[in-house]
């Protein structure tokens, strides 16, 4: 790998997406950057990045790598987003153990999720159109034995032992022949895309750099052609917890499994050292704009302008201006600041599953009547005790439904439910819990 200079000679201008990206950090390695710069402002260049069907949605690392390549076709150039419809069957090796074969009517099912989710992010009509592809069909038609002579041939067993993940499993429990045979798959598949479509760059995250390098090696010994390889960085976060990973698990792009509202969280609940990376890697704002928010982040941190602007941002790319409008006004309605009637049901669910909650079933409501406030602020986590949630009361920080609450013995109504289901509790100013009523 060989870094970028800030001018490759004093005459000629350096290519406004390579600038870009290294300005972003978003350049992990390359094969060689200043050649593929010079490749890019030669005209539209076709690039690639491949998505397994490893799970039944993408997640935030995958939408590095699909921003990433917004970044492309915004400056003109021609996506393929490839759907590992193959690939996933196979599985990259991980070096924690082996993977589960899923069953390949899952697979297919997952792969057009993935597909429908990949298809909101880019333009496919216009110069610059991209092009979704599917590498089950040029992989399932392979001949097993012209594979073996013809793709075999050109790796070195030894080479592949080499990479890390592999070199982790040997040391460890083992790796089995159909993982460790996952890199030829995805450099025939660079070699296919160079041969349908001119493929003449694939980019990933930089875990992927064998795989990928792997078919640049590919096409130059079969082709004769040099092609390049562009990783992003891994990314990670201050406190040292895994990015993309919150209490409840996986943050998703697929609404049903993330709730925009709990995305439009992980975003505004970015730490302060955390959320210039966030914003120069994901957002597709001018460097300015960004620069501005970086230095609000510094001057007054509490305002959260940054991890604000960077929610939005997302939430609208991700799920709509529509979800988005209706997530920050649930949050300004949970804190006292809008009409909690009028959020709609689904979104206050999801709010009400990110933060402390209990749940009142049928045999708990009396004439009426659920459980009175000391016992709801007890259940619900929001007073550690009794004699805590009557303190609450007494002093005047218990709230229901955004209603002050001054009578230790106050039951809130059926009527009173959100959706005929939910309460919204309140301790203070900032602390909140949900109850949920069941059956």
């Amino acid at each position: 790998m060989r870094q970028f200079r800030a001018a490759v000679r004093q005459d000629e201008r350096v290519n406004a997406l390579i600038e870009d990206l290294q300005w972003r950090g978003l350049i992990a390695q390359s094969t060689d950057i200043e050649a593929l710069a010079e490749e890019l402002d030669k005209g539209p260049l076709t690039l690639y990045v491949g998505f397994d069907p490893t799970a039944p949605s993408l997640h935030l690392g995958n939408l590095l790598q699909i921003v990433t390549m917004r970044r492309f076709q915004a400056h003109g150039h021609l996506p393929l987003a490839l759907v590992g419809g193959a690939t996933g069957l196979i599985g990259d090796p991980k070096m924690t153990g082996e993977r589960t074969l899923n069953p390949a009517e899952v697979v297919e099912g997952w792969a057009a999720r993935l597909r429908s989710e990949l298809e909101r992010f880019y333009d496919f009509d216009g110069p610059a159109a991209a092009r979704m592809v599917n590498n089950l069909d040029w992989t399932a038609a392979v001949d097993v034995i012209a594979f073996l002579r013809d793709i075999g041939k050109h790796f070195s067993v030894n080479r592949m032992l080499d990479r890390e993940a592999v070199a982790a499993r040997l040391a460890a429990e083992g790796i089995s022949f159909t993982e460790f045979s996952y890199q030829l798959l995805q450099s025939f598949d660079y070699l296919e895309l160079f041969r349908r479509y001119g493929c003449h760059l694939q980019t990933g995250g930089s875990d992927q750099w064998g795989n990928i390098t792997a078919g640049v090696d590919l096409v130059r010994r079969v082709e004769g052609a040099h092609v390049h390889a562009l990783t992003t960085p891994l990314i990670t976060k201050a406190d040292g917890t895994k990015f993309g990973k919150t209490e409840t698990g996986t943050v998703w792009l697929d609404p049903s499994m993330t709730s925009p509202y709990a995305f439009f969280q992980f975003w505004l609940n970015a730490d302060d050292r955390d959320v210039s990376t966030f914003l120069r890697f994901y957002s597709e704002k001018p460097h300015a704009d960004i620069e501005s928010l970086e230095r609000a982040t510094v001057e007054a941190p509490q305002k959260r302008e940054a991890q604000r602007a960077l929610a939005r941002e997302l939430t609208t790319l991700v799920h709509g201006a529509a979800a988005t409008e209706a997530v920050e006004a649930a949050a300004a309605a949970l804190f006292g600041q809008g009409d909690l009637a009028s959020v709609d049901e689904v979104t206050l669910g999801a709010a009400l599953a990110e933060v402390p909650h209990c749940t009142v079933t049928s045999s708990d409501i009396v004439d009426g009547h659920l459980p009175d406030i000391v016992e709801l602020l007890t259940r619900s986590g929001l007073a550690q005790s009794r004699g805590a949630a009557r303190r609450t009361v007494e002093e005047g920080g218990a709230y229901v439904n955004n209603e002050r609450v001054t009578a230790e013995d106050h039951a809130p109504a059926v009527e009173q439910l959100l959706a005929g289901r939910y309460l919204v509790l309140r301790r203070g100013r900032k602390t909140l819990a949900g109850v949920v009523v069941e059956g």
